[in-house]
């Protein structure tokens, strides 16, 4: 049985490295970075199974930058990720764990982002490597990448990559590497593939398998907020005041500063809250707690390993105002809620590009988080006034208010007023710095998705990218029965397939063009390889494709008219199985014979294999 590691010192990390761990918020190691870290600092070849959000970028990430030379502008780590979104999280947490690393660089590249951008930082070089396969083989083969001084190399969501038809690929791209370099691949299952391509390309891998928590409370409504178009403080405030049955909140945060910042700036919006982090001592922690459960305190703003073991009956919320780095972690948050057989709320804030981790969460809690909807400053105004009625319904139920009743008298004979006037005006003073109304506007609502995204423009680099992602399950490519169901046809020998039936998926809307492709039936190729290529590749979300026919040695598929440019060219060098496809508009027709004609040279006699 392995001991527990309570300390990230306790893994041989250096003292830099712990003290940027420390700042970002990382106290404790999750169960598969305490045990995959020790292993690949010793340099062994690695095999970790376990599942998406249980920590395992960390798992991988720490080691790399121990071993990166700052001064050898050269790529000196690879990483392998099945989706774009992945790489762009991968790169972004390298970077914030190189906060004191001066010089260092890292870089993501996969399709759909322009060759110009990833030549121009290729050419000044970067440390590590964070690509999806086929960008990847697409620059060993321009030799504008060079793997020469490749340490080590790491296989993110083995298992993905292999549903998604890239490895062939990835088996590639490691034909291509030095002899001598350290291996880590990580998947959630062991197919037999994985484990051949294990077998072949690692050498005497220590294997490490990991259970992630999946348990939640049941008596927790779970729900999520996707951060846009307003300012996460003003959001949590307008959801704090009108949350039926609020009683007090943990709101979780990343970092001991950020406890700090948001504590004080709840208070100075009229709310009883204080900060709860790892620099209190025992004493003050106690009393920070003491006070939540006597009602001096209704908020306690808090980091995870802080906020561990506090059982407070009236925490009627938790708010994930920043996401957690892992499952368990949202697991250990929401467990502070719903306890002593009571209901809980636990309401988590979502940037777009952590949609991916969203999903994540929903697999491993084995439950589904449905959307919130903002209150509106309506909703707002109508609490707020709904709760003065009920101060001011108090005060009169009251006995002496003669005195006071004397006094408005005065006032209005003075002032030559009514009443009213005098009581509106005691109103706007009873506000106490909490205006009834709240200034500004509601947020504009979020734009519509067009076939190429959000937002017709393109980013500059990874770290302006902030995408919605492509399919429902956060970038992932779909599988064929997710698309509706699969039209059953009858071979009448027409010159195309009669349907029984209509399929049940709404076509895409608006004008579509049908090209052509080099890749077909005898290649392997299935529907969702080629779904799945197109979505990661161009960007193009899955409800956007059209009817995809399969030959033997090629396919048609019908894409939205007016692809940019950029997405064109990145699917003409995209591969399928190892093949590039060659995306080019389909010119052929079918004839009377039922042969398919394509240049007036070539034929092809099959009739397609499956036509969505």
């Amino acid at each position: 049985m392995t001991t527990p590691v309570d300390s990230f010192a306790d893994l041989g990390l250096s003292d830099s490295l712990l003290k940027t761990l420390a700042d970002i918020g990382y106290e404790t190691p999750s169960p598969i970075q305490a045990e995959c870290i020790p292993v690949l600092l010793e340099g062994h070849d690695l095999i970790g199974m376990a599942q998406t959000g249980t920590g395992k970028t960390a798992a991988f990430a720490l080691p790399l930058m121990e071993q990166i030379d700052v001064k050898l502008t050269k790529p000196q780590a690879l990483v392998l990720t099945p989706t774009r979104e992945l790489a762009i999280q991968v790169a972004e947490a390298l970077q914030s764990y190189a906060k004191n690393l001066p010089g260092f660089h890292v870089l993501p590249i996969y399709g759909g982002q322009s060759y110009t951008i990833q030549l121009k930082q290729l050419s000044r070089g970067a440390h590590i490597i964070v690509g999806t396969p086929g960008r990847v083989m697409d620059h060993l083969e321009r030799k504008t990448l060079n793997l020469d001084h490749l340490k080590t190399m790491v296989l993110d969501e083995a298992d993905e990559m292999l549903r998604m038809g890239f490895i062939d690929d990835v088996e590639w791209i490691l034909e291509r590497t030095p002899e001598k370099h350290q291996t880590a691949l990580f998947s959630a299952t062991m197919p037999e593939q994985i484990r051949r391509v294990a077998q072949k390309y690692l050498v005497e891998p220590r294997e490490i398998k990991i259970k992630s928590a999946t348990a939640t409370v049941a008596a927790i409504r779970q729900v999520y907020w996707q951060v846009s178009g307003m300012h996460k403080l003003d959001a949590l405030t307008r959801i704090l005041e009108v949350e039926e049955d609020f009683d007090a909140a943990i709101i979780f945060v990343r970092t001991k500063n950020a406890t700090v910042e948001l504590a004080d700036k709840l208070a100075a919006r009229g709310y009883a809250a204080a900060a709860l982090n790892g620099d209190l001592n025992q004493q003050m922690r106690e009393r920070v707690i003491e006070q939540l459960k006597s009602g001096a305190l209704d908020i306690v703003i808090a980091t995870d390993v802080a906020a561990r073991g506090i059982d407070v009956p009236r925490v009627s919320h938790v708010v994930n105002y920043d996401i957690p780095y892992d499952t368990e972690a949202y697991v250990h948050r929401i467990g502070r809620t719903g306890r002593a057989g009571r209901t809980g709320n636990a309401i988590l804030f979502v940037a777009p590009r952590e949609i991916r981790m969203l999903r994540t969460i929903e697999r491993a809690t084995r439950s589904p988080i449905a959307p919130l909807t903002l209150p509106s400053r309506a909703d707002v105004t109508n609490k707020r006034v709904a709760g003065f009625k009920e101060k001011v319904a108090e005060v009169l139920n009251a006995e002496g208010l003669d005195f006071f009743a004397n006094i408005v008298a005065q006032i209005a004979e003075e002032q030559n007023v009514g009443a009213e006037e005098v009581a509106a005006a005691l109103c706007q003073m009873a506000q106490e710095g909490k205006p009834l109304q709240i200034p500004g506007e509601d947020p504009a609502p979020a734009r519509a998705p067009t076939p190429f995204g959000t937002d017709s423009r393109r980013p500059s680099s990874f770290a302006e990218r902030e995408r919605k992602p492509r399919g429902e399950e956060r970038g992932e490519r779909p599988r064929f029965e997710e698309r509706g169901d699969k039209p059953r046809f009858e071979d009448r020998g027409d010159s195309r397939p009669r349907f029984e039936d209509k399929p049940k998926r709404a076509a895409p809307s608006g004008d579509m063009v049908r090209y052509r492709i080099d890749v077909g039936r005898d290649h392997g190729v299935q529907v969702k390889d080629i779904v799945g290529a197109i979505a990661n590749e161009a960007g193009i979300e899955s409800r956007f494709i059209g009817r995809i026919g399969l030959y033997d040695e090629s396919s048609t598929v019908e894409l939205p008219a007016g692809m940019p440019a950029e997405a064109a060219n990145a699917l003409k060098r995209t591969r399928v199985r190892g093949v590039p496809i060659n995306l080019r508009p389909d010119e052929g027709r079918p004839d009377d014979a039922g042969e398919r004609k394509f240049d007036g040279e070539r034929k092809f006699k099959k009739k397609p294999y499956a036509e969505r």
